[in-house]
């Protein structure tokens, strides 16, 4: 049995993709926070991974890394640097010392998202990212590419669009992916024979996506879900109006908003007495 760390667990997607990956592979799991709830199969690891001998110590010992930390919306340009620029370059040049080899890379649709939505586009479009997180995920798909040639890691990165259990809103029709959908395309991100660099969408087989995803149905994708089903309860309940340029581009309200309310804050710490 792959061993699999995965930063960012205690996150939504870390904590769906923890409970999809139970018992197909040995995960270690890893972020700065406390985990809710741990599977007892599952081996902790606390880690800042700002600091890169915290990066070193998690990423010993495993056959592929799923990184998922960092910060996770738009937001001040200090927090994004430390997780997501200086902490993402600790996690690929750990591994490379480590010698772990294959690294996924979780980007997001927040790379592309200053597109319009009534353009489709595929993994070879020039970056159009929506912020400073959009820019950071730029940044980590260009290391993942430096890795991968320089050194000859396998990096696969998913462009995800929204992981939930339902998709949640209009926007979210189009770029929606189901946790079982996304632990397919871990799976391949971790077994696929042929990697070297590859970009994918994360995002299931949605009739409204704005994304051509056939460099991921032909590494084997086969999603099983469409954001469709869901589509007539969603509009229901999505309330006209809204901004503009929010509705016009990809990104949705990364397009205009400075910071985005953070979904993973770390815990306030306790004033001494």
């Amino acid at each position: 049995m792959k061993t699999i760390l995965i930063t960012g667990a205690a996150g939504d997607v870390g904590t769906h993709l923890r409970r999809e990956l139970a018992g197909k592979y040995a995960l270690k799991v890893s972020d700065l926070r406390s985990l809710k709830k741990i599977n007892k199969k599952e081996k902790f690891m606390r880690a800042d991974i700002s600091k890169f001998s915290d990066a070193l110590r998690i990423t010993k010992g495993v056959d592929a890394i799923v990184h998922l930390g960092g910060y996770s919306v738009e937001g001040p340009w200090l927090a994004i640097l430390n997780a997501n620029i200086v902490g993402c370059h600790n996690m690929f040049e750990a591994a490379h010392r480590n010698g772990v080899k294959r690294i996924l890379f979780p980007t997001s649709n927040h790379a592309t998202g200053f597109y319009r939505r009534d353009h489709t586009i595929d993994h070879r479009v020039y970056p159009k990212p929506d912020g400073r997180y959009g820019v950071s995920k730029v940044f980590g798909e260009a290391l993942g590419s430096l890795y991968a040639d320089k050194y000859g890691m396998q990096v696969f990165c998913i462009r995800i669009g929204n992981v939930n259990p339902v998709p949640i809103d209009k926007r979210r029709l189009a770029i929606w992916i189901s946790p079982r959908d996304l632990a397919q395309l871990v799976t391949i991100g971790i077994e696929h024979p042929d990697i070297h660099f590859e970009i994918v969408y994360g995002v299931s087989r949605n009739k409204r996506s704005w994304y051509d995803n056939s460099n991921a149905y032909r590494l084997g994708y086969q999603p099983q879900d469409d954001a469709e089903s869901y589509a007539k309860e969603v509009m229901a309940r999505e309330k006209p109006g809204g901004d503009p340029t929010a509705e016009m581009y990809q990104g949705g309200i990364f397009t205009v908003a400075e910071e985005v309310l953070n979904p993973a804050p770390l815990p306030k710490k306790k004033r001494k007495k």
